[in-house]
């Protein structure tokens, strides 16, 4: 008997209270009518463009998203657990990264071994003593969410660097709005429509002191990255520019845009690509897509990027099992929502532990994304488990490793029928002026039955996510 938790139905096959007017809605429906709002919803995300790009065997090729009509649905109650927990993770967070670039007082006090950290392969020695607009590093996080078969949710992970994947959201909400459009009023779902203005916001919140009028743009690699539909259906919804690395240059000690107008300075930029490529000059000598010399106007403070280089060292999964003690340790409280236990292989104690139990447990590298570098312990071979061995003994600072957790499902429409399919959660979380959580996210699907792996560069798809209000603000 599995024991999956079920995001919609409680055990006995009845809906969740939260879930009772959807499937009640979805139960009236004629016999293939679920299925044409399906290919209808696939067919308008189709003609809207909303694609992200594949790469290997059909390398660089755009592909429709996939997603399931089918909603996630959170409850107040979780979202209000969710949101705090989220709000607590990323203050910290900050906290920790502004120290370690600077004092590095948790360091001196022997919370987090120093070698652990400098060590990493994104800490970067070139942002110390760096103090970035407002005394925020990282502004836009998308942190990954899970739950196991007990209902605890547990964060999986953090994406501080360049997080993706919030435009699917806003996109993915406007299509299922047409297909159950008087369910949202009826359930109180929250919107997530204003999230490019929330962003903006925070952009023209960074801007450098004095400057009335900020000019923000968006920063991307170009037109073959993954996330170049993200770039820029943000720019657009935002109403500022979309540029590449070229568009811009270093003059006066300013960052300057060229426009068929001459040229044009600029005060903030939502960045997209990596810290490696963001100035030839300091990191990755050969990038052509940064700009070179912004890192000196940057710590000059005549300019604003988000997220801030060097934030990537809250992003490695190392440094990702000592968040309790970093929440501890600048805010003096438990951790709300917990971490998924976690076997850091630079010790040597727990690498042990990991190598004799390597058939219950999913091994992950700590800088990869996307699904790569990681090892499902209990459905992998033999062999696959012994290649990760060998990768473990020769590098184990790059490896971290957790229980096999039992995801959550959600049914999705397979043919004429429903399925349950495992599932995570990405809330986006915008800091600025105070913190703001999206009352929604990207709920990933792994379309594959019986797959853990909800990634869309591993066949994954996505859903809607419905954060309902608190019925009781409802009352009159």
């Amino acid at each position: 008997m599995e024991s999956y938790y079920d995001e919609l139905f409680e055990p006995d096959g009845q809906p969740r209270k939260s879930a009772v007017p959807l499937i009640t809605r979805i139960s009236t429906l004629p016999d293939g009518e679920l299925r044409q709002r399906q290919l209808g919803a696939e067919s308008a995300l189709l003609h809207r463009g909303v694609t992200f790009t594949v790469y290997g065997g059909e390398a660089g090729t755009d592909q429709i998203f996939p997603f399931d009509i089918i909603p996630r649905i959170v409850s107040p109650m979780d979202w209000e657990y969710i949101e705090g927990g989220l709000k607590q993770r990323i203050y910290a967070l900050n906290l920790f990264v502004d120290d370690i670039y600077n004092e590095q007082r948790i360091l001196k006090d022997k919370i987090i071994p120093v070698e652990l950290v400098t060590s990493a392969k994104s800490f970067r020695s070139e942002c110390m003593d760096l103090h970035p607009p407002k005394g925020i590093w990282c502004h836009i996080t998308g942190t990954d969410i899970v739950r196991h078969s007990d209902g605890q949710l547990y964060v999986l992970e953090d994406n501080l660097r360049c997080p993706s994947g919030v435009s699917y959201v806003v996109e993915n909400r406007q299509v299922l709005k047409r297909t159950f459009p008087w369910l949202f009023e009826t359930l109180h779902v929250q919107p997530v429509e204003d999230y490019p203005n929330r962003l903006l916001e925070m952009l023209v919140y960074l801007a450098p002191e004095a400057v009335e009028s900020p000019s923000v743009v968006v920063l991307t690699p170009g037109i073959y990255n993954s996330a170049y539909f993200e770039h820029s259906f943000l720019a657009q919804q935002m109403g500022v520019p979309l540029v590449e690395g070229r568009d811009l240059i270093t003059s006066d000690g300013f960052i300057f845009m060229r426009t068929t107008r001459g040229f044009e300075r600029v005060d903030v930029i939502y960045r997209r690509i990596d810290d490696d490529f963001l100035d030839p000059n300091v990191f990755q000598p050969d990038s052509m897509l940064g700009i070179p010399g912004i890192m000196k106007v940057y710590h000059a403070g005549k300019i604003a990027l988000a997220n801030a280089p060097g934030t990537g060292i809250a992003d490695d999964k190392a440094i990702y099992a000592y968040v309790p003690q970093i929440i501890k340790y600048y805010l003096d409280e438990e951790i709300i929502l917990p971490n998924v236990p976690t076997y850091v292989c630079w010790d040597k104690k727990q690498c042990e532990h990991v190598l004799e139990n390597l058939d219950k447990l999913v091994v992950k590298s700590v800088n990869e994304s996307g699904g790569y570098g990681m090892l499902i312990g209990p459905y992998a071979s033999q062999k696959e488990r012994n290649t990760f061995r060998e990768r473990i003994l020769s590098d184990p600072r790059n490896y971290i490793a957790q229980p096999t957790l039992d995801l959550s499902t959600v049914p999705i429409i397979v043919g004429d029928h429903l399925e349950g399919r495992h599932v995570d959660f990405r809330p986006y979380i915008l800091c600025g002026e105070s913190i703001y959580v999206l009352p929604g996210g990207l709920t990933r699907v792994a379309l594959r039955k019986g797959s853990l792996v909800v990634n869309s560069s591993q066949g994954g798809g996505s859903k809607d996510t419905w954060v309902l209000q608190d019925y009781s603000r409802h009352a009159e």
